[in-house]
């Protein structure tokens, strides 16, 4: 039992390390779009949360389920925030208007 949960740790701690190095590597042009692109990914994360969180297997899954099912949501409701931010400013401004 223990040892599973040491190589998920490891496998979880390596995927944090690679994620920074390739979002590190993104210019500065790329990022806003693509981040907000893929936010809808996070989709996928909330979905199996949910089912983590409501199969109460045991009190740890049902919490940390909760728990990325918020982190989730907050991931894709900003990425729609940034995206309509960055729409925003190619639209056309109204004549004499700031």
């Amino acid at each position: 039992m223990m040892e599973g949960l040491v190589i998920l740790l490891v496998i979880f701690v390596l995927a944090m390390f690679v994620g920074l190095e390739v979002v590190t590597k993104v210019p500065a042009r790329l990022h806003t779009p693509l981040m907000s692109g893929s936010n809808a990914i996070s989709g996928i994360t909330i979905i199996g949360s949910t089912v983590v969180a409501g199969l109460g297997a045991t009190k740890l899954a049902t919490v940390l389920g909760v728990i990325a099912v918020a982190f989730a949501m907050i991931n894709v409701v900003g990425g729609y925030v940034v995206t309509d931010r960055m729409l925003q400013m190619f639209k056309k401004k109204p004549e004499g208007g700031k």
